[in-house]
């Protein structure tokens, strides 16, 4: 699964629930979903952020709760030669 991918969630608080991938933590083995397992974290006051207060994040949910409906468009990179001869053709 990758990042556009549209996922259903199959186990857990969300089950059911269809939305879009976000982000991928490889490494944890989670995606970051669209609307779903945001929660809010107390901030606390620093040169970065000098008021402090709550900040909205994504909670991964396992990719193993996650069932694949549609996936991303692929999209095929032109190559600098079939860029080269549509030039030509259009001068």
């Amino acid at each position: 699964m990758k990042v556009n991918d549209i996922v259903k969630v199959i186990a857990g608080k969300n089950k059911g629930t269809e939305a879009k991938i976000v982000h991928v933590d490889t490494k944890n083995g989670r995606a970051m979903l669209e609307g779903i397992g945001l929660v809010e974290r107390h901030v606390k006051k620093s040169y970065l952020n000098p008021n402090g207060g709550k900040k909205t994040i994504h909670v991964g949910i396992n990719m193993s709760n996650l069932k694949l409906v549609k996936a991303a468009e692929f999209k095929k990179a032109e190559t600098k030669k079939a860029a080269k001869t549509a030039k030509k053709g259009a001068k």
